[in-house]
Order: structure tokens, then C-alpha cells, then sequence
């Protein structure tokens, strides 16, 4: 009688692949003009200039482009600068509530210190942005694109990432609290290094992450929420 002497095929499991490095900003900023009397104007145009100690509050900038440009303990208190363009440029010790930069494009940017709260950056395209210290309350990523972007060292408290694609982002020894991850798109997205993460909804959004095995059992309750499944002990 013949044997039947099949047996089952054996798969090796598939590599893990690395997560892609984030490419960082290398701003080297020339010999900086001083920004001269008047405020900002819609439209315009800014190459080589420093802004230093200034208010802003409340102008209008919309449409501005910033080339070569450093920001220096600027106040932008509900400063309209909607579609805006920062290249090549620093902002350091900026601060305010309530600034407009819906639609604007940050490309080699480096944010550093930063204060700010409910700052609108939805429909926003950052591309090599390091975001280093500093605290951001209810920021507005909502639909903003985000490439090759560092968050370091710095507090978001209650940021809104809904609908927003993240494409080698990595979060390195900051604090995510509160964060809205609903409808969002994640590559090579790193957490791992977040000394708080908190997440208030889209959990289910984070396919295309990498986390570490605590924060795996911070996030348990969470992820079996998702997938509907109780978690009791015998007897309860």
C-alpha cells in the first residue's frame, strides 16, 4: 500500500524590514538683515532677514515666503499666516495663540523652544522639520502631510493628527498626550523613545509603527477595545 508521505511545506518567516531613518533639516543659515520697520504684508517676500524679539500679533501674512529666514523670540498671537512658506529657516522661542498657518509649507525647518497654543496647521506640508523642545497645546494637524519630521524633547498636549499623513516621523523622548490619530496614515512612523504616550483615539490607526514592548502593554487595553474583546479576571 503506498505511504502517503506528503508533508507540510514549511515558510520561513519574512524579515522584518528596519524602520527608514528620518533625513533631519541641515539649516546653515547666512549673515542675517535685520527685518526693517512695518509688519508683515500678504504675499510677501522674505530672504536673508532676522526677526528678532518682535510682536506680530495678529498680522497678516498669508502667502508670505520665508527663505534663509530666522525667527527670534517673535510673538505671533492669532498672526494670519495661512499658506505661508518657511524654507531653509529657524524659529526659535516663538510663541503665541491661535496662529494661522493652515496650508503652509515648512521644508529644512527647524522649530526650537517653541510655545504655542491651538496653532492651525491643518492641510499643512512638512518635509526634514525638527520640532526640539519647547510645549504645543491642542496643535492642528488635521490633513497636514508630514515627511522626514523629528519631535524631540518636546510636549504635545492634545495634537490632532486626524486624517494626517505621517511618512518617516519619529517622536524621540517627547510627550504625546491626548493625541487624535483618527483616519491617519502611518510610514515608518518611530515611538518607540516617547517618554509619554497617551492616545485618545485612532489607536487602530497605528499600522505603520513601530512601539516598544512596554508600551505594547500600556497600549493592551486599548487595542483590545478595539477588536472588541473583554478583558476580566476569573471570577468577575
Amino acid at each position: 500500500m503506498a505511504r502517503n508521505t506528503h508533508t507540510a511545506s514549511t515558510k520561513k518567516p519574512q524579515a522584518v524590514r528596519p524602520v527608514r531613518p528620518v533625513r533631519r533639516p541641515e539649516v546653515r543659515l547666512p549673515p542675517l538683515a535685520p527685518f526693517g520697520p512695518g509688519g508683515l504684508e500678504s504675499e510677501g517676500d522674505y530672504d536673508g532677514l532676522e526677526f528678532r524679539d518682535l510682536d506680530l500679533s495678529a498680522q497678516e501674512g498669508r502667502g508670505a515666503r520665508f527663505m534663509d529666514c530666522g525667527l527670534y523670540g517673535v510673538a505671533l498671537d492669532e498672526t494670519r499666516l495661512g499658506r505661508a512658506r518657511f524654507i531653509d529657516s529657524v524659529l526659535d522661542g516663538v510663541r503665541g495663540v491661535g496662529t494661522d498657518l493652515a496650508e503652509a509649507t515648512l521644508r529644512d525647518v527647524e522649530v526650537v523652544d517653541a510655545r504655542l497654543g491651538g496653532a492651525q496647521l491643518h492641510a499643512s506640508s512638512w518635509e526634514r522639520v525638527l520640532v526640539r523642545g519647547g510645549k504645543i497645546d491642542y496643535l492642528n494637524l488635521r490633513r497636514a502631510r508630514l515627511k522626514d519630521v523629528v519631535f524631540e524633547g518636546c510636549v504635545l498636549a492634545e495634537p490632532d493628527f486626524g486624517g494626517a499623513r505621517l511618512e518617516r516621523v519619529e517622536f524621540r523622548d517627547c510627550v504625546l498626550r491626548r493625541a487624535d490619530f483618527s483616519a491617519a496614515t502611518m510610514v515608518d512612523v518611530d515611538l518607540r523613545t516617547v517618554a509619554e504616550l497617551d492616545i485618545a483615539r485612532g489607536v487602530d490607526r497605528l499600522a505603520g509603527s513601530v512601539i516598544s514592548p512596554s508600551q505594547l502593554l500600556e497600549l493592551a487595553p486599548a487595542f483590545a477595545a478595539q477588536i472588541g474583546v473583554r478583558v476580566e479576571s476569573p471570577g468577575d
